[in-house]
């Protein structure tokens, strides 16, 4: 069922943070950290913020086509005085076509990092999953490009905060051909990132959790716990491979993961209407 759960039933601290992130989108102007509303360590109540708003997109027909991992690099981790991943959802409508370009003001402060993406083939048990369920389950990977966004003012962050904004979800650009895992060590590919021709940043595949198929079984096993697992057809991003870089309207990235080919996306110099390829 897709209707927001009644107010009455959501604590007051978890409905101001879920307006303002709201807010903050349909305004086009950050707001500050949630983190006061939350407790500055309590990643229960920001997942009830990031759940609360979507379901409200739910509730206005947008449809939910996977999951992306956050917080995958330990230098990240220990920045932000965690110890594991977060998670976030992604909408259909988040999806921007290979070598197409995102609209001015689509986003408050984008940047870009390098990822790879598996899409599944099969379910994934509803209990804690094994590496051998997720390589069954994986149908094949592609490269991809995430562009992060916070609708919280100047990146001001802690994992409260990015928890309860979507795990500061923006849009994502997947690659076009399809590599089984049988053709690609995920652990072992190389990735290098150029904006306008430039490499600005480099990783490897071991970079995220050890491997991307590590944090693929970290989320599975996530969801699986709240009673919503992984499903055959899902979307996962699994973690940036190297750092991210900040994005500026006449940008162009360019990502290229060895075994997996590349991916690339355009920022409009200008303001213009939609999204387009």
């Amino acid at each position: 069922m897709s209707s927001v759960a009644p107010a009455e039933a959501v604590p007051a601290g978890v409905v101001k943070a879920a307006d303002a992130l709201l807010d903050a989108v349909r305004s086009g102007a950050a707001c500050p950290p949630v983190r006061s509303l939350l407790g500055d360590t309590d990643i229960e109540s920001a997942y009830a913020v990031q759940r609360l708003n979507i379901r409200r997109g739910q509730a206005t027909g947008r449809r939910i086509v996977g999951r992306k991992i956050g917080l995958t690099s330990a230098a990240v981790q220990s920045q932000l005085g965690v110890d594991q991943p977060d998670f976030g959802a992604l909408f259909a409508d988040m999806e921007v076509p290979q070598g197409g370009v995102v609209t001015s003001g689509a986003l408050l402060q984008p940047k870009v990092e390098a990822e790879v993406a598996l899409v599944l083939g099969r379910d994934l048990p509803d209990r804690a999953c094994t590496l051998a369920d997720v390589l069954r389950a994986v149908d094949f990977a592609l490269p991809a490009l995430e562009i992060v966004d916070s609708r919280i003012a100047d990146w001001d962050i802690s994992i409260v905060d990015t928890v309860a904004d979507n795990a500061s979800c923006g849009l994502y650009v997947l690659g076009g051909t399809p590599v089984p895992l049988t053709q690609v060590d995920l652990r072992a590919v190389e990735m290098s990132m150029s904006r306008g021709g430039t490499v600005v940043s480099e990783g490897t595949g071991a970079d995220c959790l050890g491997s991307p198929l590590n944090a693929t079984v970290w989320l599975a096993s996530a969801l699986a716990g709240l009673g919503d697992p992984l499903r055959a057809g899902d979307l996962v991003l699994t973690g940036a491979l190297g750092p991210m870089v900040p994005a500026q309207a006449g940008d162009t990235f360019e990502a290229t993961i060895s075994g997996l080919g590349s991916v690339l996306v355009r920022f409009a110099p200008h303001s213009t209407e939609g999204v387009e390829q």
